[in-house]
């Protein structure tokens, strides 16, 4: 039986060419935006979901929590938090290891894409408040809007940002070579419902990003950062 609920399976654009057989589209995501009045896209980070609460830290299941070694750090870090939590669940983007994307300007290993509380999702400015409470960044914000009223326009700025370099300057891990974003995520800026997760949370993915197999694990390096021997490396 799961500690807690794990994070929910995030559905991608109907143009969201990243997609695999176990994946589930939105079809009906326009219907869902207009009931969203606030709006904000993140920067998909190509790293490991880990999920720190009262009780540990977690990785996709929540049945026990993670060990590890990639996340060996963020589980010191937990220790130093651990009491603070409460009734707080941070979810976060493990950059610790390399997976398919290399950053070569990357500031820190762990990025806060959102946080639970109870029944609720917290609202972005909400998230952003708790993660620098805890010392922690937030996932790079690509911008923020209104309710879209022209569906052509807003799947061709979709398209527009992610053709970007982003924030950390992407590598791909396996030839080196400059890449762009893995993609981005577009939620809903205000708080929602647990339940009601599949209707504010999107992604849209790139093609053939996901190049790492079953077998990564056996040779994973660490990510460096670009202030290596500061304040940013390991807790």
């Amino acid at each position: 039986m799961a500690i807690s609920q794990k994070y929910g399976r995030t559905y991608h654009y109907p143009f969201s060419p990243g997609t695999t057989s176990d994946d589930r589209i939105k079809h009906d995501y326009w219907e869902q935006l207009q009931n969203i009045p606030n709006i904000i896209h993140t920067e998909k980070l190509d790293g490991e979901n880990n999920c720190l609460s009262k009780y540990g830290v977690f990785a996709r299941s929540h049945a026990t929590p993670t060990t590890s070694a990639w996340t060996e750090s963020i589980r010191r870090f937990w220790q130093i938090v651990k009491n603070d939590l409460g009734s707080l669940e941070i979810f976060l983007e493990n950059l610790y290891a390399i997976h398919s994307i290399e950053y070569q300007n990357l500031e820190h290993h762990f990025y806060v894409f959102g946080i639970r509380e109870h029944d609720q999702w917290l609202s972005w400015e909400e998230t952003r408040f708790y993660a620098n409470m805890l010392g922690l960044p937030v996932v790079p914000e690509i911008i923020v809007s209104k309710t879209p009223t022209n569906k052509t326009v807003f799947e061709n700025e979709i398209l527009a940002l992610v053709d970007g370099r982003g924030t950390f300057e992407p590598f791909d891990a396996y030839d080196a070579k400059i890449t762009t974003i893995e993609g981005l995520v577009t939620r809903n800026a205000d708080n929602y419902s647990v339940t009601e997760f599949s209707n504010n949370v999107f992604k849209y993915v790139r093609k053939g990003h996901v190049k790492t197999d079953q077998h990564w694990t056996r040779n994973w390096k660490r990510a460096r950062l670009k202030s290596e021997g500061g304040n940013y490396v390991d807790y």
